[in-house]
């Protein structure tokens, strides 16, 4: 097939959507089929058909054949942690700056969620080191890093973060931990002046001790902030804000190394 082809092929992530809260994320698979409660598709029959595209199920549903986003893929991932949610990933990939070409430090695997998010924006030059000391957690990591195709961008480590990174002169470090003050000198030393470093905590107690040890360790424009989301009903002449909304997930700092005084 050549590069403009947009077709399914067999072993592709695939997403059957019905609605935005009822949509499967499905390998095409020419030996197996997914059951919903709308009947059941054979895989086998999505292969060679284009995205955007449907397909009816076993009992005539109309289901649409759509490429999977980064964000789908993490959103149905496997998981036994917290992920961060993508309102918080999109910001801290803006104020750090992390792109192709990246070289980022991460301490605190979890699921793997944020690890494959940063590893789809560095390929094909950079690459993740996720330091992670728990082994259940990293066998999950590596199976929705390995889903989405990222493997070769991601070196998960069974280390244990407070006794150093191996890396220097990276890009940005990413803490994900429940003490990340204590990550902090390690964090220094890996990245380069004028490196960013990004906490991730779900207290404001975290981030005061955070906030202090960034400030007695080298790091300046220091800034702490929280993002809630609230979406839209829209319809004709009754569009509104939605009742529900995405509110307290995490609150996010952010500052950058400068060297000390020699």
């Amino acid at each position: 097939m050549s590069e403009m082809d947009n077709s399914v092929r067999r072993g592709d992530n695939v997403l059957l959507y019905l609605t935005r809260k009822k949509k499967w994320l499905v390998r095409a698979d020419a030996d197996k089929r997914v059951h919903t409660h709308l009947g059941y598709v054979d895989l086998s029959s999505i292969i060679g058909k284009e995205y955007g595209s449907s397909i009816m199920t076993s009992v005539g549903e109309r289901l649409w054949i759509l490429k999977p986003t980064i964000v789908d893929l993490i959103l149905k991932a496997e998981r036994r942690t917290q992920i961060v949610y993508p309102k918080d990933l999109g910001m801290i990939v803006s104020m750090t700056g992390i792109s192709s070409g990246s070289i980022v430090v991460e301490a605190g695997t979890g699921s793997g969620a944020l690890t494959t998010f940063l590893a789809n924006l560095v390929k094909p030059d950079g690459h993740v080191f996720s330091y992670e000391i728990r082994p259940e957690f990293i066998e999950i990591a590596k199976r929705n890093i390995e889903r989405a195709g990222l493997r070769d961008y991601v070196t998960i480590k069974q280390a244990d973060a407070k006794k150093g990174f191996d890396e220097k002169n990276v890009d940005v470090v990413i803490i994900d931990v429940g003490d990340p003050w204590t990550l902090v000198g390690v964090a220094w030393e890996a990245l380069k002046g004028g490196g960013m470093i990004a906490g991730i905590s779900p207290t404001m107690n975290q981030v005061e001790k955070l906030v202090v040890e960034l400030r007695n360790t080298g790091f300046v424009w220091i800034e702490s902030l929280e993002l809630l989301l609230r979406g839209l009903e829209a319809r004709p002449n009754m569009t509104r804000p939605s009742m529900g909304m995405i509110g307290h997930t995490a609150y996010l700092t952010f500052a950058r190394k400068v060297l000390k005084d020699r």
